[in-house]
């Protein structure tokens, strides 16, 4: 019982930190959203501005109680899944910083490209040593980031690489 009770504290701490960041980060990007973004030229396939809070909401969920999981975890596998969690939240962050506050889509190409090793690794590691609930967590975030890179990828080839 002790142990599921540090689990619930940790997944509440995780997911706290992530949406602090996450809100931050949201709070940086602001001005570009409503001064540069809306100019640039982008995939078809992008979606409205009402699916991107909904969707980080629940991907910021999804990524603190993976990272709650494994910070409770006693297992061989916490120290080195603990460093993939916490890089791939830096790079998340600076993602923001460096497409939207630095409106700068060839650096957030570059972050992001990272940010997609770094889950999947994340991803991979917690699966291959048996942390199937963190791992798979993990899952929709990597499918929405990859689709992310498309659509950053797609804004820096569209509008020219002269940020």
């Amino acid at each position: 019982m002790k142990w599921m009770h540090h689990k619930f504290w940790a997944c509440v701490f995780f997911t706290l930190l992530c949406f602090a960041v996450g809100g931050i980060s949201s709070w940086l990007q602001g001005p570009a959203l409503r001064e540069w973004y809306p100019l640039l030229v982008k995939s078809s396939l992008t979606p409205s501005a009402v699916v991107f809070p909904v969707a980080w909401s629940l991907l910021y969920l999804c990524i603190g109680i993976s990272g709650g999981v494994i910070a409770a975890s006693g297992s061989s596998v916490r120290p080195r899944a603990l460093r993939l969690w916490a890089a791939q939240l830096a790079f998340n962050f600076c993602w923001s910083l460096l497409f939207f506050a630095l409106r700068n889509p060839l650096l957030g190409l570059l972050d992001i490209m990272i940010l997609d090793l770094l889950v999947a690794l994340y991803l991979l590691h917690t699966l291959r040593h048996g942390e199937r609930l963190a791992g798979w967590l993990f899952a929709p975030y990597l499918a929405w980031i990859l689709f992310a890179t498309y659509l950053n990828g797609y804004i820096l080839v569209a509008n020219g690489s002269g940020f």
